[in-house]
């Protein structure tokens, strides 16, 4: 048997390239990477996070976040970004890396995993046709259109979409369909209480409270005004701001009911201003009404 360290490092080398030339690739199209160990499983947290003694926050609400040097927090070390992605604290887990995995989610996309070849010809007969990708025991069927992820929401069938990621196979045959409404049902029978999917801009409002218990207007329009200045200042980490602000005007103000679309597109607006893309707003504000519970 061949040891790892008996390896020749031309040979490391070249695999180190491989996969983080793949990673780099699915950057360019706007998907999230990160490396898999062997077995298909991401890198295990670092010390601080181990156990999640770090609380988790802001780490597993969205892909990108989590402040470790080094992939940590499983999925949400999914990054678009090139500088991190090729950073020398990334650099060890590229050499130990057996695959590439990405955050659907994140790319507005839906991965139905389809376990086996009964799973397969379900899909066939119930879902309509998309993109496929062939997995080793089964399929990817690939869906743009985002939703909360389920494990074994029927007979060898896994849904892939928002906090969780997807083994990179390859960009796989047929062309894309929206995401239909036989799969986000899924959602529903698994947790009808979730959150909204992302990328739906949705004003929240607690169900019977349509008083607001602020004293006046004005206490709104300034939370907002401070809001915008925070995320126009940000000289660094601006995900990180992003979110953070968008939760903060939530807790804040997003209880009564008087948050208006005027109100959200202005935040959007200064997020924009800052290099966010709408995407990223919309998951950033997903994220945060999820962690309310709204």
């Amino acid at each position: 048997m061949t040891h790892p360290t008996d390896i020749p490092r031309e040979s490391a080398q070249a695999a180190l390239s491989a996969h983080l030339g793949t990673a780099l690739q699915l950057v360019e199209l706007g998907l999230p990477a990160m490396p898999l160990r062997a077995g298909k499983k991401p890198f295990g947290n670092c010390r601080t996070c181990k156990d999640s003694a770090c609380g988790d926050r802001p780490h597993m609400l969205a892909a990108g976040l989590c402040e470790c040097p080094a992939p940590c927090h499983g999925w949400a070390a999914a990054t678009t970004d090139p500088d991190i992605l090729t950073s020398p604290a990334w650099a060890r887990a590229w050499r130990q890396a057996a695959g590439v995995a990405y955050h659907p989610g994140g790319g507005a996309l839906t991965v139905v995993d389809l376990d086996d070849t009964d799973a397969v010809a379900w899909a066939r007969e119930n879902l309509p046709a998309t993109k496929t990708v062939t997995t080793t025991r089964g399929e990817h069927w690939i869906y743009l259109g985002t939703m909360t992820s389920h494990n074994g929401v029927r007979p060898g069938v896994d849904i892939k979409s928002a906090w969780s990621y997807a083994r990179w196979l390859g960009p796989g045959t047929g062309r894309m369909a929206l995401l239909p409404d036989a799969v986000r049902a899924f959602a529903v029978k698994e947790a009808p209480a979730a959150a909204p999917a992302p990328f739906t801009v949705v004003l929240p409002a607690r169900p019977g409270d349509a008083v607001c218990r602020h004293r006046s207007p004005v206490y709104l329009e300034r939370g907002i005004a401070m809001a915008e200045q925070r995320i126009k200042e940000a000289s660094e980490a601006i995900h990180r701001t992003v979110y953070r602000t968008f939760l903060a005007v939530l807790s804040a103000h997003g209880w009564c009911g008087c948050l208006t679309e005027n109100h959200i597109g202005r935040l959007f607006t200064a997020a924009q201003t800052k290099g966010e893309s709408l995407r990223h707003c919309e998951i950033a504000w997903t994220n945060a009404r999820a962690k309310l519970g709204m």
